[in-house]
């Protein structure tokens, strides 16, 4: 083994430390103001992958969030879209995302195995998209998880939904719960803050982002009608939450994910309301 001087050696292992931390980066062409934000793909779920990327980028999105399951396009409504596509198939989804201009940032939500094999059929599946992170809600696999973030340098965010009144084990809508599950794994470990979830379950989005400071990975951004568990998603700024507020909280700490749009309303005829979203953050001006 050669032996390098120690000034050269130190430098070495400060690289290699530095690199192994070194999350993937949205480029920053993605911006749209102060934010990479886009669409969760799920909010075009009746519609296939090819038109959820056209569909992103009519409304003024750069970046898209993909999950499992959904029909690749209209002349291939036989192919479903996820981890177990074929190389063929993430190549023409790659062609589509490039044509629009559109970058693909995330994938989720997906529940990931403990299973080592099958969990990392995942991993490869982000990596051979150039993604930044994989949303899940998979508590039990936290161990497989973080072994896999560590090697594949692919972040992994908790998500949470709405409080289960009939279902106490449900504990994923609890942000010091998402907290004590990620506060003592890798650093590439964290929450996929979902603020409309948070509102159905009778929280403050904006408290709930700074339980979690700094182990924020993405964001499913949403505006409800009201702080309750039936209400609909509305346009940014137009419903109960502050979402000036959360992007002042998200700019304070630093976050550098993406915010992805997921409009569970008006689902055949979304796109006018996601554009209103995405311009809200366009328009946004941060505090000085």
């Amino acid at each position: 083994m050669k032996i390098l001087p120690i000034g050269l050696g130190l430098l070495a292992v400060f690289l290699s430390a530095t690199s192994v931390q070194a999350e993937v980066k949205i480029p920053k062409s993605c911006k749209t103001g102060e934010f990479f934000i886009g669409c969760q793909a799920y909010t075009f779920n009746r519609f296939t992958v090819f038109e959820a990327i056209e569909k992103t980028a009519e409304a003024g999105g750069k970046v898209i969030e993909f999950f499992p399951g959904q029909k690749l396009s209209k002349d291939e409504s036989n192919v479903s879209w996820g981890h177990e596509a074929s190389p063929a198939t993430i190549e023409k989804v790659k062609a589509k995302l490039a044509q629009h201009k559109v970058t693909a940032v995330n994938y989720g939500v997906v529940g990931v195995p403990q299973d080592e094999a099958e969990a990392r059929k995942i991993f490869k599946f982000a990596k051979a998209m150039g993604l930044r992170a994989i949303t899940t809600e998979s508590v039990d696999a936290i161990d497989t998880i973080e072994k896999l973030v560590k090697e594949y340098d692919i972040m992994v965010g908790f998500h949470d939904h709405p409080k289960r009144e009939n279902d106490a084990n449900y504990r994923m809508w609890d942000p010091h719960y998402v907290l004590s599950v990620v506060k003592d794994r890798d650093a590439r470990i964290g929450s996929c803050a979902d603020t409309g979830h948070w509102l159905r379950s009778g929280l403050d989005p904006v408290d709930c982002l700074r339980i979690l400071k700094g182990r924020i990975v993405s964001s499913h951004l949403k505006d409800l009608t009201e702080k309750a568990p039936d209400a609909h998603d509305v346009p940014y700024g137009a419903g109960a939450a502050d979402i000036a507020g959360i992007l002042d909280e998200l700019k304070a700490q630093g976050f550098k994910g993406n915010l992805s749009i997921e409009y569970e309303y008006h689902w055949d005829n979304s796109l006018p309301e996601v554009k209103q979203c995405i311009d809200f953050v366009r328009q946004y001006k941060p505090k000085k």
